[in-house]
């Protein structure tokens, strides 16, 4: 998922792609311990989506932190 994708997103929407990535995660480490897991990519992969994903919504936290102080 590209940043674009991700910001064309509203917050509920990416809290909820969030609590999915951080699961699927937790998946692929199982099935990397067991051995299971075909592609390990797909964990640096996952990882860097979760990043992205933290990143844009500090970004909308930070946009509206500015236009809440300025209204109080």
């Amino acid at each position: 998922m590209k940043a674009n994708e991700i910001r064309a997103m509203s917050t509920e929407e990416v809290n909820k792609q969030l609590q999915a990535a951080y699961q699927q995660l937790f998946d692929l480490h199982m099935k990397a311990h067991t051995r299971q897991l075909v592609n390990h990519r797909e964990i640096p992969r996952l990882k860097k989506q979760i990043a992205a994903m933290h990143t844009i919504l500090k970004e909308r936290s930070l946009q509206t932190a500015p236009q809440q102080e300025s209204t109080a």
